[in-house]
């Protein structure tokens, strides 16, 4: 498939100037943090930074998560369009230059409701599946989504919700089973207007968790045999369809999936990632084994082994055929089938 660069306009009038963007707000403490919702020892209160109000008939779009793996180019994108552009996540991260900043804590609901003030739009980006984070997927893709429909509600601002293919209350991975619940929630939002992007695996993503489990060896670590194909689509196509949903009127009240030209097995991602044909394997039932004994000590890397299961047998495949029909304008790189 063709390689798409940068996003089409859409019809979209960029704004005259952007030095209105440069610069960033100086940071302030919040004051009158309320207690968060599951308190930690030693755990740092959000603060947020000071607002600058949009100039007249520029409305602000909101990407919750934006400094993650898909947040980041969904934000990029907005801003070459001429867009106003929030970023709220719990840390700055790299941020592009111009866009607006404020700390929140998807678990901790006094800190979002401020974090959307003023907000047109706002995009759910955010995810729970790191280990190192330290939350879960019903932390953050179930719970924290509906905090944040709630605050979205009241703001009055359309919603893109960043969900994933096959997600429905009872898929065999958790966080299709958190998703499903967030898109119930959004559909059911009484006056919300919103769009919902569901995503195949991120390719990039995968390839990168290969690569540092090939360490020194060249050698990946696959879960399972890895003969299971699955879905993967590129982050960057992924940020396109994110993009477009919250500046098209017309995607409004739509469900749109996005996913890559073809299915591929993990033991092909493998290969694809590091160059090596041979990869080594955890049986399934090591992985059995290991996340029942990790579960009471180590609950993120339980869970991810229970994700690995299901995703060496789950059915996970695509045809992306059906929303190129419905969504002629979407984007699929053949990312796998390039150099890594």
């Amino acid at each position: 498939m063709a390689d798409v660069g940068h996003p089409p306009r859409w019809g979209v009038a960029r704004h005259a100037g952007r030095g209105d963007l440069r610069g960033r707000a100086r940071r302030r403490p919040r004051a009158g943090a309320g207690m968060p919702l599951l308190p930690r020892a030693g755990r740092r209160r959000p603060r947020h930074r000071r607002r600058r109000h949009p100039p007249p008939g520029r409305a602000v779009i909101t990407v919750v998560g934006g400094t993650g793996r898909l947040g980041r180019l969904v934000a990029a994108q907005l801003m070459d369009l001429g867009n106003e552009v929030r970023i709220v996540a719990r840390h700055a991260g790299d941020l592009p230059a111009g866009a607006e900043f404020v700390a929140a804590d998807m678990r901790d609901a006094s800190t979002i409701a401020p974090a959307l003030r003023g907000s047109a739009t706002v995009i759910s980006a955010i995810n729970g599946l790191d280990p190192a984070g330290g939350q879960s997927p019903a932390e953050v893709d179930r719970d924290g989504n509906l905090r944040l429909i709630a605050a979205a509600r009241d703001t009055g601002a359309h919603v893109v919700l960043m969900s994933i293919i096959g997600a429905r209350t009872d898929s065999p991975i958790e966080i299709a089973r958190m998703k499903a619940v967030a898109e119930q929630a959004l559909r059911d939002a009484h006056g919300l207007e919103w769009t919902i992007v569901r995503a195949a695996l991120f390719a990039e993503l995968w390839r990168d968790l290969l690569r540092q489990t090939a360490g020194r060896s060249g050698r990946p670590i696959v879960f399972g045999r890895g003969e299971n194909p699955i879905n993967v689509v590129s982050v960057a196509d992924v940020a396109q369809a994110v993009a477009r949903a919250a500046v098209d009127p017309s995607l409004r009240g739509r469900v749109i999936d996005v996913g890559g030209p073809r299915n591929v097995t993990m033991n092909e991602l493998a290969a694809w990632a590091t160059g090596s044909a041979k990869p080594r394997h955890v049986s399934r039932g090591m992985l059995r084994v290991g996340a029942v004994a990790a579960t009471p000590v180590r609950p993120a890397i339980a869970r991810l082994m229970r994700q690995a299961l299901a995703m060496d047998t789950a059915d996970l495949t695509f045809d992306p055929s059906f929303a190129h029909t419905e969504y002629p304008w979407l984007a699929s790189r053949d990312i796998v089938g390039s150099p890594g």
